[in-house]
């Protein structure tokens, strides 16, 4: 059976401790690339703070019971050239929908292990910088305005 085409809506979340240590997660199909929780909506009805919700618990094991935070924000971008085939013929941008989540510190996290490889928690300028998407980094870097008014 095909798989269906991913939709081209997602969402980004930044997880981070009230100290504004973030957790980054390496993806296993680039080991190279560091980045926040990201993930498409399964179906188009899919609520985006549903599809944060799912996508953070999906990839880190962690339930957002409460501290889940919808920055009314979004990026569009150009999808990668290597991902394209994920899509719909003709599909070439996808909207990312920006989400932010305050964890304790010590917060256990559990990879899911065909999709990332190794974690970090770092401050949050540093994890800015070990971001490969521009976006995330973007995204990591207003951490503090938004954490503030949570």
């Amino acid at each position: 059976m095909a798989r269906p085409y991913k939709i081209p809506q997602s969402v980004l979340v930044v997880i981070h401790t009230p100290a504004l240590e973030v957790l980054l997660i390496r993806r296993a199909d680039a080991q190279e690339h560091w980045q926040s929780v990201t993930g498409s909506k399964d179906t188009e009805a899919e609520e985006l703070r549903e599809t944060a919700r799912r996508e953070v618990f999906e990839e880190t094991g962690i339930v957002c019971a409460e501290g889940l935070v919808d920055w009314n924000l979004e990026n569009v971008y150009e999808i990668w050239p290597q991902w394209l085939h994920r899509y719909a013929p003709g599909v070439r941008h996808n909207t990312e929908h920006l989400f932010s989540l305050a964890v304790p510190a010590g917060t256990p996290v559990q990879l899911h292990a065909r999709e990332h490889t190794a974690l970090q928690w770092l401050p949050w300028e540093a994890a800015a910088e070990a971001c490969f998407s521009p976006s995330n980094a973007e995204a990591i870097l207003m951490l503090p305005r938004f954490a503030a008014r949570a």
